[in-house]
């Protein structure tokens, strides 16, 4: 049976990820909000969707389809300002729907314990979008490490520049208060699979956290790993400048390079397959990313 879902964030630049995710998994997007109207792109997945800018009338529809149309919603998808995550998952949750939520689910480790305790309260869930967790190079890499015993730990470097223009840092995303800052906002991706390769983490020390760029040292039970994030383009190799590029990641393991480039375009479908299907990462898988965070963030230097 299609599942009905309800977006939160639809002008977002993840969002259009989520739209074919719920299409391409053959599901019905009934309803979207947004406060900004710029959100053309959903004529491209589903042109007959309730559309509003006020939370307040997306909350109303959402009351109507359930009492008097008898639908019930099954998902909601938060693609908001991180912010404002929680909020809009205590939403869902109240709506009687699942949440799937983005990238960081929340800012603070304690948020995780109070959406528990509404879980627990409404008998909704909430998953994560760990979409590494489901790239094929990255899978391997788990079980290559989980197979071999070693006497030493992984010693792994970590490179992620991703050049943004002068409207990020005027955007929310430039606020720490409301994005969590570039170690949020950029970061947990690789936290999560990092705590996901290597097992809890046992030392954090932060080198530099600045606006566009934060580097320091994560040590987990199987790994020594150096991380390095900026959206500075100045900081883009030189080789990679040259070709016109925007983005450059590198993964050393044992000074071996993780061939790590392709294998992006489908993960979120894929990732809601799994949640569909009862597999989806829950907040439990989503807390030692939130927790490394919030170390880096608070930690004096």
């Amino acid at each position: 049976m299609n599942k009905n879902f309800a977006l939160i964030g639809a002008a977002g630049y993840i969002a259009p990820k989520h739209m074919k995710a719920i299409k391409d998994t053959g599901n019905n997007l009934l309803v979207a909000m947004d406060p900004s109207d710029s959100v053309g792109i959903i004529d491209s997945y589903f042109p007959q969707c309730h559309f509003f800018t006020e939370f307040e009338r997306f909350d109303r529809h959402i009351e109507k389809l359930k009492y008097d149309n008898g639908i019930k919603l099954d998902y909601v998808s938060v693609c908001s300002p991180n912010y404002l995550h929680d909020a809009h998952l205590r939403f869902a949750l109240r709506s009687g729907a699942d949440a799937i939520c983005e990238k960081p689910l929340v800012l603070n480790p304690f948020n995780i314990d109070k959406l528990q305790k509404i879980e627990e309260n409404t008998g909704s869930k909430i998953y994560n979008i760990l979409q590494l967790r489901v790239h094929p190079s990255i899978i391997k890499l788990r079980e290559n490490v989980l197979a071999l015993k070693k006497d030493t730990k992984y010693e792994v470097e970590l490179m992620y520049i991703t050049s943004r223009g002068n409207w990020y840092n005027y955007s929310w995303k430039g606020d720490e208060a409301k994005s969590g800052g570039l170690v949020a906002n950029i970061g947990v991706h690789f936290f999560d699979m990092l705590s996901w390769l290597y097992g809890k983490l046992q030392d954090v020390r932060v080198v530099k956290r600045e606006l566009n760029t934060a580097s320091g040292y994560l040590e987990f039970e199987n790994a020594r790993v150096k991380w390095f994030l900026s959206i500075d383009k100045n900081c883009l190799p030189k080789e990679i400048n040259e070709k016109g590029q925007t983005t450059f990641r590198s993964i050393t393991i044992d000074g071996k390079e993780l061939e790590f480039s392709e294998g992006f375009t489908d993960l979120h479908t894929l990732v809601y397959k799994n949640i569909i299907e009862g597999n989806g990462y829950g907040l439990n898988e989503a807390r030692a990313a939130i927790e490394i965070v919030d170390k880096i963030r608070n930690q004096k230097f």
